[in-house]
């Protein structure tokens, strides 16, 4: 049975007296709920009943690479999760996706569950190919060693990314479904993985994302910043 998760993503925001806001969160037994969080707050997160992640880890376990973190860093800081090849990661620092993949595989190593990112752009979607590149990223971001315990795929819409727009939900049910038959086909227990969805999630649309078949939880950004945003998303994914 995949496990339903409320996963936040801080982004460059947030400070320490920001983390208040972790503690007032809603939660419930049949979702889990973590926050990725910039590097700096981690180890200040860790005893917070809540799981931690990070943002990012190097494919390198040490080494000079000055401002990267490794994935034994954070483990060792208290996280248990780790996002990769989000879109942002993917423009900005024109990650491939065989850099996610070897990222994936150290984070793999260390011991942390990673969040795989995958998503199409608006020229993309309005070119009809929407579905060639997320086989694409799937082949290529996801490594050999990934499993239903130690993976998690989240299915990004970039252009929905901190816009407001939001897919239908034949859209996001579409992306969903491929994703799920693709993952089944190439690992014994892909079934199994969960497929979050992620861009401009929130109180208002929750619960119609969340009630679209192979959907198992959310990547939420903005919205993960306060426990007022957040919670009725974690309410919303507790009764779907």
């Amino acid at each position: 049975m995949r496990r339903k998760i409320a996963a936040g993503n801080w982004k460059m925001n947030g400070l320490r007296a920001d983390l208040a806001e972790l503690e007032n969160l809603s939660t419930d037994p049949g979702v889990d709920v973590l926050i990725c969080l910039p590097a700096t707050l981690i180890a200040a997160a860790r005893d917070l009943p809540i799981a931690i992640g990070g943002q990012d880890c190097h494919d390198a376990t040490n080494g000079a690479h000055t401002g990267d973190i490794s994935a034994p860093m954070l483990v060792d800081a208290g996280a248990s999760y780790v996002l990769t090849g989000h879109s942002e990661r993917r423009s900005d620092h024109a990650e491939t996706d065989a850099d996610i993949a070897a990222k994936s595989r150290a984070a793999h190593d260390a011991g942390l569950t990673t969040i795989i990112c995958i998503g199409e752009t608006l020229a993309i979607r309005a070119a009809g190919t929407t579905l060639d590149i997320i086989d694409g990223q799937l082949a290529g971001s996801i490594p050999d060693c990934a499993t239903a315990d130690n993976t998690i795929i989240a299915y990004e819409p970039v252009w929905a990314i901190g816009t407001g727009k939001v897919p239908s939900t034949e859209q996001i049910a579409e992306v969903h479904a491929h994703i799920h038959a693709r993952l089944k086909e190439r690992f014994s227990d892909g079934a199994d993985f969960g497929i979050l969805y992620g861009g401009s999630v929130k109180a208002s649309n929750a619960a119609d994302i969340f009630a679209v078949p192979h959907v198992t939880g959310a990547l939420v950004g903005g919205a993960s910043l306060t426990a007022a945003d957040f919670s009725p998303i974690i309410t919303a994914l507790a009764a779907s």
